[in-house]
């Protein structure tokens, strides 16, 4: 009889026990529910934060491909100079030249002939001078304009480069947060992707 008690009695500790582990397993759970957040929060990041590296790549093939418009629209207006300085330096020579029979005093109508082909020349060079001045101007006018795409998009990216970075850490810290169980932590990361968002708001609105 006393075994059977003694029986009875280890049965209602082992159910007391057992009650016990299970309301403690059940108030670590309510404890520790907030963690899906952290996960959830985790995933919310990653998404944006390939949102920004998507943006941050076009912004620099925007960069790149300024700087290589602004590079060939300044060849070609190095080039139309170089042209303009051709025809500046012949219309002096045809100038010289022409100088030198108007003060020579001949009066040899095939001298009046030279020089009239001579004026006629330099009228052509000076048209061609101010041809290739205005190009080389216009060229000038594109090269600055593609720079300035090239800065703004260079400019982006390096805000959306900085914004990358910050999901980054944000991503780390949450993921240690739900190693260490440490609420702080998942504020923290909500803090620097707040960061990150912010920097990438100032790009696309610059």
């Amino acid at each position: 009889m006393n075994e059977l008690q003694t029986e009875i009695n280890e049965l209602k500790e082992f159910i007391l026990d057992l009650k016990a582990d299970r309301a403690a397993t059940k108030e670590k759970e309510r404890r520790e529910s907030w963690t899906k957040y952290v996960s959830l929060t985790i995933v919310i990041i990653a998404v944006i934060a390939a949102i920004a590296a998507q943006s941050g790549g076009k912004y620099g093939g925007a960069a790149l491909t300024g700087l290589n418009k602004a590079t060939y629209f300044q060849t070609q207006a190095s080039d139309q100079w170089s042209y303009y300085e051709a025809k500046s330096i012949k219309q002096k020579q045809y100038e010289l030249a022409r100088d030198g029979l108007l003060h020579s005093g001949a009066t040899d109508p095939k001298v009046a002939e030279l020089v009239k082909s001579y004026d006629d020349q330099i009228a052509v060079d000076k048209k061609k001078q101010e041809e290739a001045q205005t190009e080389a101007k216009n060229f000038e006018v594109q090269r600055d304009q593609n720079r300035h795409i090239a800065e703004i998009a260079s400019s982006k990216g390096g805000k959306m480069g900085m914004a990358i970075s910050l999901f980054s850490v944000a991503v780390a810290v949450a993921s240690i947060c739900l190693v260490t169980k440490k609420k702080p932590l998942w504020f923290m990361s909500m803090l620097l992707s707040a960061g990150a968002i912010f920097e990438m708001i100032r790009a696309y609105v610059e």
